[in-house]
């Protein structure tokens, strides 16, 4: 048989039995195992690490929730389901799956109650000035593109990033927590066990019925009589796979993912009859605007030309600038609006005019002086016809001297994961081609093509994992007597 899948006949004996499988221990891992066990399923959890965390642990933390939570009331903003629906059907790609999508909006504000009751801590508190984590502990903050063009026209804007209570990175915190709720809960832990097989019974059943594990150079076959759950994360640390669905990420400086995400649970899908959907979609975040201020600056091409609407989200940036104009771009500043940038940045020209600028970054003759000449005029009036940025950063940049950011691949922090995976269903059942699930087959996170298929706002990730993954581990408990 394929690679990653065995028979029950090449299974001389199982090591061990239990109810629901889940393999990895991130995010949608945690919420996975929680949910099978409250249902009463007999759990266990395989995580190929010493310990839980994956991802999750190395990220900001920021989950992606809305729809009137109560964190969002206690900070003083209205939100409705129907308007966080708008925004990330807008903003998520093209096609995001509908279904998943409504039943996220709809079920957020009771999803945040289940994260405060595994003990995820938020403070009340709305932090202004970044996207994404805050460098405070506050709950709060903007984290997408809601209030920029397009969207601020397609949906009411609300900041729906949700961050637990941690300095400057939150992701430990939260998984600590739901590492804890796992620890005090019926599910088990079987840390340093890495799955390197599906066990699937011959066609015409093909139900997947345990695992076999590696452990410190030994083999255990577990089975598992209702379900397998993947959660093993996405891929941005699998050159072949990156090189296969997505090259040009193999430019990207920073690739964010800890060493298992290697793709290892999506192969294992693959091996069994799983479809994948949205390979070549990934996460680029190129954080320039940061502070805000430099929003009122101009992002150009290298043919001297903007592109984007700089008061979007800095995710949405790296994703144009990349995937669109090949990653060559320089965000050009006069010295009213120049400010040193949160994140390291290269002030790779100074010239007294657009035009000596211009020649400094090698850019077509012309081109820089035109496209500023012309931002210039409407400016001075507030306005921004080309590309709408919000009248709060559109000021003419007039007062010398100038100039440009590197905001290259070569040159600049490319941040980069990716954001397909196994197909599945609103349930977390992983699909065939056919769009017919495998039976005991179910997966969640970013080993799964989740609600963003192309754009990407701060928090999806955790926000979709935990979701989905709980919805996946409930599915399991009850798929087998």
């Amino acid at each position: 048989m394929a690679s990653g899948v065995r028979s029950p006949s090449e299974i001389g004996r199982w090591d061990e039995e239990v109810d629901v499988l889940v393999v990895g221990l991130g995010a949608a891992g945690a919420a996975a195992a929680l949910e099978a066990a409250r249902a009463g399923a007999e759990t266990l959890v395989l995580e190929r690490a010493a310990g839980g965390g994956g991802t999750s642990a190395m990220s900001g933390g920021v989950l992606y929730l809305g729809g009137g939570t109560a964190l969002q009331k206690a900070c003083g903003f209205d939100d409705d389901p129907e308007e966080m629906f708008k925004y990330l059907m807008a903003s998520c790609g093209e096609s995001p799956d509908e279904t998943k999508m409504r039943l996220y909006c709809e079920g957020n504000v009771a999803h945040y109650d289940w994260l405060v009751e595994q003990g995820v801590p938020f403070k009340p508190v709305f932090y202004h000035g970044v996207s994404g984590e805050p460098p405070t502990d506050d709950g709060l903050v903007w984290s997408g593109s809601e209030r920029a063009h397009p969207f601020r026209d397609i949906a009411v804007p609300a900041p729906r990033g949700h961050v637990p209570q941690m300095e400057h990175q939150a992701g430990p915190i939260l998984m600590q927590k739901l590492v804890g709720a796992v620890e005090a809960s019926d599910a088990r832990i079987a840390a340093n066990h890495r799955c390197v097989a599906l066990v699937r019974e011959p066609e015409p059943n093909g139900s997947v019925v345990g695992a076999v594990a590696d452990t410190f150079g030994e083999e255990r076959s577990i089975r598992a009589r209702r379900g397998v759950v993947l959660a093993t994360g996405g891929f941005i640390n699998d050159d072949a796979m990156i090189a296969a669905h997505q090259p040009a990420v193999r430019r990207c400086s920073f690739r964010v993912g800890a060493e298992g995400d290697d793709g290892s649970g999506i192969r294992l899908g693959v091996a069994c009859g799983a479809a994948t959907l949205h390979m070549d979609a990934a996460s680029i975040s190129l954080p320039v605007t940061q502070p805000w201020g430099l929003k009122r600056g101009v992002l150009v091409n290298a043919q001297g030309q903007r592109f984007i609407n700089e008061d979007a989200y800095y995710g949405r940036l790296g994703e144009w600038a990349l995937f669109h104009q090949g990653g060559r771009a320089w965000l050009v500043v006069d010295d009213a609006v120049f400010e040193k940038p949160d994140y390291p940045r290269e002030l790779v020209a100074v010239g007294e005019t657009p035009a000596e600028l211009e020649r400094e970054l090698g850019l077509p003759a012309g081109s820089l002086d035109s496209t500023l000449a012309l931002y210039n005029r409407a400016a001075e009036r507030g306005e921004d016809p080309v590309f709408h940025k919000g009248p709060d950063y559109v000021v003419p940049l007039v007062k010398p001297p100038f100039g440009a950011f590197d905001c290259t691949t070569e040159g600049s922090l490319y941040a980069a994961f990716t954001l397909g995976g196994l197909a599945t269903d609103a349930d977390g059942r992983v699909l065939d081609p056919e769009g017919t699930p495998i039976p005991g087959l179910f997966g969640a996170g970013r080993a799964t093509s989740g609600l963003a298929v192309g754009g990407y706002s701060s928090g999806l990730s955790l926000g979709d994992g935990t979701f989905f993954g709980r919805r996946a581990g409930r599915c399991a408990a009850g798929s087998r007597p």
